[in-house]
């Protein structure tokens, strides 16, 4: 079965969502963890929300991960699609 054909079966993108939620959800906390260790340990908000999401940082920040997510979603459906 070619891309395109697994695409258009159904239920195709309802499963490649219900694997990028998840993985989106889990990528933004190890992402906030890895670059806000310290803040996260000591309950400095306001510093996670300066580093991260103050001044329209929020889009870069979440945009890159819902690609990455949805790209990744799709790509293991399409490997258990068959």
């Amino acid at each position: 079965m070619t891309l395109i054909e697994k695409f258009k079966s159904p239920g195709f993108f309802i499963n490649a969502l219900k694997i990028a939620i998840p993985f989106f959800i889990l990528l933004v906390i190890i992402t906030l963890l890895i670059n806000n260790f310290k803040e996260i340990i000591s309950f400095d908000f306001s510093a996670i929300a300066e580093a991260n999401f103050n001044d329209r940082k929020w889009e870069r920040f979440f945009a890159i991960k819902v690609i990455f997510s949805f790209v990744y979603g799709v790509w293991v459906a399409a490997k258990k699609t068959k």
